[in-house]
């Protein structure tokens, strides 16, 4: 993979650096988690220390080809200069005259921000014509391209994928980063190898399971997911989140990890309740005994405690999705147990992404005591799945 350093000297040229600013926004437009544009600091702070002049580029949500002034690029104009400690200029749209005028108006150790890339619907086409036509427009305000957002090498997107073939391109700092420590999860690990998987579905982490099942010593499941697997082992789970569809490949699992030796590790007490809700109250009762009418939304303490013991000698730890529904206090304590478990392993951890950095975050955990915390969910998703990401596969040598 091409780095930085492959594009020479960069003062005084104009430098097309992707990142990842989909960041949280609250009702008032306020940025509620600025981890990614923190994680997009180094790449930047190096390019204008080298004197570059950055056009910087990133989309926020959904907008669907449609300009939403909601999903501007201005928190993260103002956030960014707060933390780069100098001005972030915005432009007023994404290819057009405000961000030539703007582009061509930069000095050396200047930074422009593109607005939401995704507000031209020709960023995400299906259609390789059409993407090719704005990664085109992209390539006409730079000289060269960095990819530095992790979040979305993932997608065969213009500013992304198609802009890489149109300019000198090399991965950045934080694209670099991540592809060394999620390695450490699928080349060579080191063993005892413990992979702890939560969310909501089990179909989501199919692939994950397919990979790691052949490399990891013990699989933790925890999260909705792990009711599939309970009642692929004949429990009854109430109310709980069921994909009934999957139940026979969770007992393929199963029996595919015993062969092999892996010890898949389900809960033995969730946290159950009447109904899903912040407010609603939570009882702990054993697997064997979740009543018809609840649903289990935290693992429970028996599970923290055999987790953790799984965890605490693993020289290497994936961790991908929450084991419970740690938005509400009252069912945070799994997913905050399965966190310290974590930071406390004496093997290289990796916090795989999405809804898992987000809870580290949230419950207040100090994120240097993991050695990586990823800032791409689906992307780390796949990586850890074992596909090849074009994003990543466009800047090899």
């Amino acid at each position: 993979m091409k780095t930085i350093e492959s594009l020479g000297d960069l003062a005084g040229k104009k430098v097309f650096v992707r990142s990842d600013y989909n960041v949280p926004l609250d009702e008032n437009g306020e940025i509620t988690d600025d981890g990614r544009i923190r994680a997009a600091l180094p790449t930047l702070k190096k390019l204008l220390g080298d004197g570059a002049r950055i056009i910087n580029a990133a989309h926020l949500g959904r907008p669907k080809g449609q300009v939403n002034p909601k999903l501007s690029l201005a928190p993260v104009a103002k956030r960014l200069s707060e933390l780069l400690g100098q001005p972030v200029v915005l432009a007023a749209d994404t290819t057009g005259e405000d961000a030539h005028a703007k582009a061509a108006a930069l000095k050396d150790g200047e930074i422009l921000l593109l607005e939401n890339v995704r507000f031209d619907g020709r960023e995400n086409s299906k259609d390789d014509a059409e993407r090719a036509e704005i990664a085109a427009e992209y390539a006409s305000l730079a000289d060269v391209f960095v990819s530095d957002g992790f979040g979305v090498v993932h997608r065969k997107q213009a500013s992304v994928y198609d802009v890489a073939s149109k300019l000198p391109s090399a991965a950045g700092l934080l694209v670099q980063k991540e592809i060394e420590a999620l390695s450490k999860g699928t080349d060579n690990p080191a063993h005892p190898y413990t992979v702890v998987l939560g969310g909501s579905k089990v179909s989501d982490k199919i692939p994950v399971i397919d990979n790691l099942i052949e490399k990891a010593d013990r699989i933790l499941i925890g999260g909705g997911m792990a009711f599939t697997f309970l009642k692929a082992e004949g429990k009854e789970v109430g109310t709980s989140l069921l994909e009934e569809d999957k139940v026979e490949t969770a007992k393929e699992y199963l029996a595919k990890a015993k062969e092999k030796g892996v010890e898949i590790v389900l809960p033995v007490d969730e946290v159950v309740a009447a109904k899903f809700d912040r407010d609603a109250a939570g009882d702990v009762v054993s697997v064997d005994d979740i009543p018809a009418d609840k649903m289990g939304l935290d693992i429970g303490p028996e599970t923290v405690k055999l987790f953790a013991s799984k965890i605490a000698d693993a020289k290497t730890v994936v961790w991908n999705g929450p084991v419970g529904v740690f938005e509400f206090p009252t069912f945070a304590k799994g997913t905050a147990g399965i966190a310290e478990a974590i930071q406390d392993a004496p093997g290289f951890t990796i916090v795989g992404g999405g809804d898992s950095a987000a809870a580290v975050r949230l419950l207040g955990f100090d994120e240097s005591k993991f050695n990586h915390i990823s800032t791409g969910g689906g992307a780390s998703l796949e990586f850890l799945e074992g596909k090849e990401l074009p994003g990543i596969a466009v800047l090899e040598d």
